[in-house]
C-alpha cells in the first residue's frame, strides 16, 4: 500500500501553524496526485513551477479545466503539437516552423485555426497562460 506525505515550511511561531499545515495539505494532494506506482514525499517549497502547483489540484478540476479550455482541440492531435510546440518556442513563429518542420505560414494557418476553436489570442501573454495550464492539466480521460 502506497504511502504519501506533505510538509509545509518551517514556523517559528503558532501564528504561522495554519500557514504550514495548509502548505502541507497542498504538498500531500501534489505528493498523491503525481505518484505514479507507489509511495511519494512532497515538500511545498519543491512547489516552483506552474506544472507543480497544478499537481495540488484535484485531478477531476484538471481535467474539467483542460475540456473547458481546450475545447475541440482536445481531439486534434496535429493542432495540440502545434500549440505545445509554439509556447515552448515562446511564441517564436520561425523557431516553431523550424521543429514543426513547417513553413512559417503553415504555422500562421495552424495557429489561426488553434484560436478559433479556443476563442484565445495567442498575441496575448494572458491567453497563453490558459492555454498551457489546459495543456499541463490534460489527463488521458481528458
Amino acid at each position: 500500500m502506497p504511502l504519501y506525505g506533505g510538509t509545509g515550511a518551517p514556523v517559528g511561531s503558532v501564528r504561522e501553524l495554519n500557514g504550514a499545515l495548509a502548505q502541507a495539505r497542498y504538498a500531500l494532494a501534489s505528493a498523491r496526485s503525481t505518484a505514479r506506482d507507489g509511495s511519494a514525499f512532497t515538500d511545498a517549497s519543491a512547489l516552483t513551477g506552474l506544472d507543480a502547483l497544478l499537481t495540488g489540484v484535484p485531478a477531476e478540476v484538471r481535467a474539467a479545466y483542460s475540456r473547458a479550455v481546450l475545447g475541440e482541440l482536445r481531439s486534434n492531435a496535429v493542432l495540440l503539437e502545434t500549440l505545445e510546440t509554439f509556447l515552448a518556442c515562446d511564441g517564436s513563429w520561425a523557431r516553431s516552423a523550424e521543429a514543426l518542420h513547417l513553413h512559417v505560414n503553415s504555422v500562421h494557418y495552424r495557429i489561426g485555426r488553434i484560436e478559433h476553436f479556443t476563442g484565445r489570442d495567442l498575441s496575448r501573454l494572458y491567453d497563453r497562460l490558459d492555454l498551457w495550464a489546459a495543456l499541463l492539466c490534460r489527463t488521458d480521460s481528458a
